[in-house]
């Protein structure tokens, strides 16, 4: 059944117009007034946090200057209330509960959910500010400008290390965008609250591409990926007549019907008409709730292998791609010629064996160019691998790709799994000579310009 079927199910039991899903817009709503018990929870939180602050100074006075008048009793008190305390922050911190937030409006249940208002003319808009705007080109010397766009939940991670991993994960993905001159985004805010969860990257592409039209390819990648070939830069000129390239296999997607056929861990959208479009058409069925459900038992039907949970992203853009093919397909690249996504479970305790076989550069099977912890939750309380063995794994994964960073200071980890440092040469009075032979960054040739 294709999604034109399914708009026309949601609009007999009720829904809307041009898919019958429901959303929730901010244009035309009205904002309710901070009310006066608000304002009163508020004034009694900022003395809360006086007291615990003044519990702070306390302690840090008694350790650091021995404080006599207080007994041990009466410190381990003040030690239990500011334990208490903590944790009572950082459970509002880890709630989507604000007592200073207007409530939330009803949604209107018969209302189209849509990514925002409708763009027709975005190519031309794009081509005329790029013309009017050359201190911002969309090609620099002779590349088309990238961004990467990353990130994580706004809450912190169910226990430290998880938060720990998430920085990890940031620090790789800073040093690639570095050294090959991409720019990156970690966004952390849910900008549309109806689109949580594994489908919160739609709106923020969306809203990047209209924010910088200067950027020509908006790259997604998952926190829980990280680039282990720090050399491997993506040919985008293998794509000029592309405007979405996403790892896959074409035989999985159209033979087999597989959910897992794409992975959209990582993949890039050209800022284009075509791509808002394809965002509009993939959206509707991303709302939480009744509408996410219901799309989710569309798409088990629909595509082979699914459990049955709700709508993901990934199987919607499948079953999307399946059901309206003549759209959109010859605009998509469906790439396997190198790991634009690689499954870590096959990779990982190989690294040993890359090393001394082969060298970075290569970004395929040989030199995984990503390694993405698909199935590993380090910042959740759940996950489909045991934490000790996706930690560990994680762990190599880094180091793997920061040894390759470090190797043109000299420096490398004393092993896969340890964040210790060892000299892996001397220094010397011509350094430069270093520089020539192990910077991994790539010299760019040509003159800045914009394309359209």
């Amino acid at each position: 059944m294709g999604l034109d079927n399914f708009t026309a199910q949601k609009r007999a039991s009720g829904g809307g117009a041009a898919g019958g899903l429901p959303t929730t817009t901010a244009n035309g709503r009205a904002r309710t007034m901070f009310s006066r018990g608000r304002q009163i929870n508020k004034t009694f939180n900022n003395i809360k946090i006086t007291i615990l602050c003044g519990f702070v100074t306390i302690l840090v006075l008694r350790g650091t200057i021995g404080i006599g008048n207080l007994g041990s009793s009466d410190a381990d008190a003040v030690n239990k209330n500011l334990i208490e305390e903590t944790n009572r922050v950082l459970k509002e911190i880890r709630s989507d509960n604000d007592p200073d937030d207007p409530a939330d409006l009803e949604i209107n249940p018969n209302a189209t959910y849509t990514l925002g208002p409708k763009i027709s003319n975005w190519d031309l808009e794009r081509k005329v500010w790029l013309s009017q705007n050359p201190e911002f080109p969309n090609f620099v010397n002779g590349k088309p400008r990238i961004l990467l766009l990353t990130g994580s939940p706004p809450n912190p991670c169910d226990n430290s290390i998880g938060d720990h991993y998430l920085l990890k994960g940031i620090k790789n993905k800073i040093d690639y965008c570095r050294i090959h001159g991409i720019e990156i985004v970690y966004n952390m805010a849910h900008l549309d609250k109806e689109l949580a969860g594994y489908w919160a990257k739609l709106p923020m592409i969306r809203r990047l591409m209209l924010s910088h039209p200067e950027i020509e390819w908006i790259w997604w990648l998952d926190s829980d990926a990280m680039f282990t070939d720090m050399v491997f830069q993506i040919p985008l000129s293998k794509y000029d007549k592309h405007n979405l390239v996403i790892h896959g296999y074409p035989d999985l997607l159209f033979d087999q019907k597989s959910w897992i056929a794409l992975n959209t861990g990582s993949f890039l959208f050209r800022n284009c008409q075509w791509s808002l479009d394809l965002l509009d058409a993939w959206a509707p069925m991303g709302p939480k709730g009744p509408i996410r459900e219901e799309a989710g038992k569309i798409l088990t039907a629909n595509l082979k292998g699914r459990p049955a949970f709700e709508a993901d992203d990934q199987s919607a853009l499948i079953y999307l791609l399946l059901s309206q093919k003549d759209q959109w397909m010859d605009k998509v690249y469906i790439e396997n010629q190198y790991y634009l996504h690689g499954y870590w479970a096959g990779l990982v305790d190989r690294y040993e064996e890359m090393i001394e076989k082969y060298h970075p550069g290569l970004g395929d099977e040989r030199w995984p160019f990503v390694t993405h912890f698909v199935g590993c939750k380090p910042c959740g309380s759940y996950g489909d691998y045991p934490v000790e063995r996706c930690l560990r794994s994680m762990e190599r994964a880094f180091n793997f790709a920061d040894n390759q960073v470090l190797n043109l200071y000299g420096f490398g980890h004393r092993g896969l799994l340890s964040p210790k440092i060892k000299r892996t040469r001397n220094e010397t009075v011509t350094p430069l000579e270093y520089v020539d032979q192990f910077d991994i960054r790539r010299p760019v040739h040509g003159n800045s310009g914009s394309r359209s």
